[in-house]
């Protein structure tokens, strides 16, 4: 975020104190991660604190690459002699404050787009309308929060017609505090949805809450109704017929609804343009990222082109990147070509290992292994990205990292502050990949990960992940991998435990990390409370091994009034209770997994464990609705087929028509983890929000599903877990559980990751 003010007049404006060396330069830029510092000259660290992380911990890191600046709140104990400290009571407050001062200087229109859904669509398809016939900044990909509004302020440039900012707010008052920062002078109401009012009283409250952003605005394009919102006296601009409506390249109804949002704003600056308009991205694709060849990984940032979005991207994979080969792919055509070297310029500046510059049809000069490649530039990009594939498989399965990192944030908002919280990413994270997962993760600053085997935890280390490892199910074998790569075994009998110790013995290993696996009900693995004084004198007498913790697993954690769990948790106390007093140093205590969080969070202890509620489910309805569904499982139509009375469909002639009917031919069966106990109608999948259930058996690739009298067309999209059937429901109708749905996905079918708002 580029600025350009003295020390004094930078400490000034943050109402801080300075303490250390006084810098004699000027600040150029801010950064709040350590991991997207490629230079350091004039750079200020900003060490914010989030609801997994303290900033004080990344200070280190940033000084290692050159930072000598610090906006903290309070000095860190092991001080440098060459560094300058500014200590401010709210790191973020300050930032909020240094981003308002920068927006008194500019006096260019500010449009703020606030609602429930369709924010960062809105922003960018107004943006496409207006990209390079005036100068529009928008903010970057949903930049929408506390602090994601303060780093779009200090990213705009001093000279423009009009800058699109998204806001957000997740519980009351925050909106207020962007008002005053951000000063919108006009705005865009997406929508209004009850089920984002969870942190507020009610929907009233809600709506008056994000509508509070437009109280100064000159005019609203909204299609809500806001006559019950009578404080909100501004000028409503209506969506007016445009004549144009036919050439969106959409059908359903939600982009049909943000396309004219889009419209009607951009043309009270230009007249629209047909081409404009019949090139409205599909906006999926933003950062989507997946599996490449060769161990790579695919970024695909392919619907625009423009320095400010390239700089985005560029920071994005310099943050996932770890110690993989970093290459950049641009593809650029027609006046973009004159662009070429200031790309080039940025892609320096992010010591970006290789750049190459294609153009339309040409071969790709490279051959991946182990790589980041991040794809961007011209439309051709895309089949560029897709040759880049390491699975061509119609059926996909797209996980939206925004919302994990909601469902995270609801567990952790359900926790007291200092309870820590560990991920569990075993069996390839639930089936959504191993190391993709714990990376996003690692980001969001999670405690630790739970692996089962020690491999799981190897790969990891493999892919730059530092987060402390604790391996479940560690076995005699994988002892010497847990010592290699610094992960943390648990240990649950006294064999186990012998061979540990002759490992560290034979290399001279002393206090290694080791986390005691107590069974008190579970009949798994464990030990048992009157094993538990044998163990303590083992330990005692061991001083290869250090606890890290002491757990236990509840077997009813989904029932909230079971007296088992009762006595668990008691017995569980008392046998802490004996480490504590023979134990000379401290130790972490923790039992509940994702069910435990959501019905028993009095015993939180020291930590929890999440797993599945990552991905939005839990049995405690009251809960569930604060979470947000994480995956799409798609595919589409391959054929389509009449079929007459009395013929059949399928192996065995299990179905046979009754009627003439349409069937559609879908290239997913049981080897993609469409389950076979599926066939003959017990099952479905969704076409056009539309029920289509299965007609005969499910094979081992392809299901056949009765079309009713949908309209289809060669490709038309398939919904087989998303907004119409949910990952409980299908895991119902399969008579399993969402744990076997999930990890039981083939890996041939293609995965994705996307962030939005």
């Amino acid at each position: 975020m580029k600025i350009d003010l003295s020390y004094q007049d930078f400490c000034s404006q943050l109402q801080g104190r300075s303490e250390g060396v006084s810098f004699t330069g000027f600040i150029q830029e801010v950064v709040y991660d350590s991991r997207k510092i490629n230079q350091s000259q004039g750079l200020a660290f900003f060490a914010l604190n989030g609801p997994f992380r303290n900033g004080h911990e990344y200070i280190s890191d940033a000084y290692e690459k050159g930072v000598r600046i610090f906006v903290v709140h309070q000095v860190p104990t092991n001080n440098w002699s060459d560094a300058s400290f500014i200590v401010v009571e709210d790191v973020l407050s300050a930032l909020q404050i240094l981003a308002g001062n920068y927006r008194k200087q500019l006096n260019y229109p500010i449009l703020a787009i606030a609602g429930s859904l369709g924010k960062t669509t809105v922003k960018e398809w107004m943006y496409h309308l207006l990209a390079g016939k005036i100068h529009v900044f928008r903010s970057p990909k949903s930049y929408n929060s506390q602090l994601g509004v303060a780093l779009s302020l200090l990213q705009l440039p001093k000279k423009a017609d009009v800058a699109i900012i998204e806001v957000a707010a997740t519980k009351p008052g925050e909106m207020k505090i962007l008002a005053e920062m951000l000063r919108p002078t006009h705005g865009i109401l997406t929508n209004l949805l009850p089920t984002h009012s969870g942190e507020f009283k009610d929907f009233a409250q809600y709506s008056r809450e994000i509508c509070s952003i437009f109280d100064e605005v000159k005019w609203l394009i909204t299609t809500e109704p806001l006559e019950s919102l009578t404080e909100l006296n501004v000028k409503k601009i209506p969506i007016q017929p445009l004549g144009l409506d036919s050439l969106i390249p959409f059908q359903d109804e939600i982009s049909l609804h943000q396309s004219k949002l889009a419209m009607e704003a951009a043309k009270q600056w230009i007249p629209l343009e047909e081409e404009r308009i019949q090139s409205l991205p599909h906006l999926a694709m933003r950062l989507e990222t997946f599996e490449g060849n060769a161990g790579s990984l695919i970024i695909n940032d392919t619907y625009t082109m423009d320095k400010e979005a390239f700089k985005s991207s560029l920071s994005y994979q310099l943050s996932i990147a770890g110690l993989k080969h970093r290459i950049v792919l641009i593809g650029l055509s027609g006046e973009q070509e004159q662009i070429a070297d200031e790309l080039r310029e940025l892609c320096q500046q992010f010591d970006v290992n290789d750049v190459h510059f294609l153009r339309q049809d040409e071969d790709l000069p490279l051959t991946l292994k182990n790589a980041v490649v991040l794809v961007k530039g011209a439309r051709f990009m895309q089949r560029v990205a897709n040759r880049l594939k390491l699975k061509q498989h119609k059926t996909q399965l797209s996980y939206n990292l925004s919302t994990l990192k909601h469902n995270l944030n609801q567990y952790k908002n359900s926790l007291l502050p200092e309870t820590k919280m560990l991920a569990m990413v075993k069996a390839q994270s639930y089936g959504a990949g191993l190391t993709t997962i714990a990376q996003f993760l690692e980001k969001q600053g999670i405690h630790y990960f739970g692996v089962a085997y020690s491999d799981e935890g190897k790969e990891l280390r493999k892919a730059g992940i530092k987060t402390p490892i604790f391996v479940m199910n560690a076995e005699e074998e994988g002892m010497e991998t847990c010592v290699e790569y610094d992960l943390e075994p648990a240990i649950y009998d006294f064999n186990q435990l012998d061979e540990l110790l002759k490992v560290l013995i034979a290399q001279e290993k002393t206090a290694f990390p080791i986390h005691i696996k107590l069974d008190t009900g579970m009949k798994r693995l464990g030990f048992y409370p009157d094993q538990v004084q044998q163990l303590i004198e083992v330990l005692a007498a061991q001083p290869e091994v250090l606890v890290k913790s002491v757990y236990s697993h509840l077997a009813e954690a989904d029932d909230q009034e079971s007296t088992f769990t009762a006595q668990q948790i008691a017995q569980f106390e008392e046998i802490c209770k004996q480490f504590e007093s023979y134990l000379s140093y401290p130790f972490l205590r923790h039992m509940l997994n994702s069910e435990g969080i959501a019905h028993y969070p009095n015993a939180q202890f020291d930590m929890v464990r999440i797993g599945i509620g990552l991905f939005g489910l839990s049995s405690n309805r009251s809960f569930e609705q604060r979470l947000k569904p994480v995956i799409d499982w798609t595919s589409s139509i391959s054929q389509v087929k009449i079929i007459r009375p009395g013929e059949s469909v399928g192996y065995g002639r299990s179905f046979v028509a009754e009627k003439e009917m349409r069937i559609a031919i879908i290239p997913i069966g049981y080897a993609d983890g469409f389950k076979r106990s599926l066939s003959n109608g017990v099952g479905a999948v969704f076409i056009d929000n539309q029920r289509c259930p299965v007609v005969g058996r499910v094979c081992m690739d392809m299901i056949m599903v009765d079309l009713g009298d949908i309209k289809i067309h060669f490709n038309t999209k398939v919904e087989i877990i998303g907004s119409n059937q949910g990952l409980t429901q299908f895991a119902k109708d399969c008579q399993t559980i969402p744990y076997e749905i999930l990890t039981s996905i083939s890996p041939r079918v293609h995965r994705s990751y996307y962030e939005e708002e």
